[in-house]
């Protein structure tokens, strides 16, 4: 192997449970999430739902969500198609899928997420647009608008309807 190179390049090790419970306990935002790997190819995140989350698609990327924390509803596909998921449960939709997440029976509700392609934030349609951001906001209002105490928690990325704020990045 090439020294010149950095290990992390090729792989990397992360303690999933390490990070769920790294979650502060409320956010003004549906969630926040933190990416492990961001490749073209394929991101790895691992993501708390707050709240409820409204119908939505992606039009460019296939999303599969590892259960690792929590109870809830998820919708995949057709309004009547709801279901319960609990850790240790595997969501899995093609892109173009309509989901949400129409109730948390118990939580915290932390999932493992992979897309592939990797999702660009702004893939996100949201089925009412009414559901979705009215306007643009600037990074700077995104993070302004989340709780003091979880502003500045880190690894952490800020998430309102699928925007995104780098807030920072590290590997185990």
């Amino acid at each position: 192997m090439d020294q010149d190179v950095p290990n992390h390049h090729f792989f990397g090790r992360f303690d999933l449970n390490e990070i769920a419970h790294a979650f502060p306990e409320t956010a003004e935002t549906l969630l926040l999430d933190r990416y492990l790997i961001d490749e073209p190819t394929a991101s790895t995140r691992v993501f708390r739902a707050y709240r409820a989350t409204p119908p939505h698609y992606h039009a460019m990327s296939d999303e599969h969500l590892y259960v690792l924390r929590g109870r809830g509803t998820f919708r995949l596909g057709a309004a009547a198609n709801v279901d319960e998921f609990a850790p240790g449960h595997l969501l899995f939709f093609r892109r173009g899928t309509v989901h949400a997440l129409p109730s948390i029976i118990e939580g915290p509700v932390v999932f493992l997420a992979i897309d592939t392609p990797r999702r660009e934030p702004s893939d996100i349609i949201f089925v009412d647009p009414a559901d979705g951001l009215r306007r643009a906001y600037s990074p700077a209002e995104l993070v302004s608008s989340v709780d003091p105490a979880v502003r500045n928690c880190g690894p952490f990325r800020f998430c309102r309807h699928g925007r995104h704020i780098s807030c920072g990045f590290s590997l185990i």
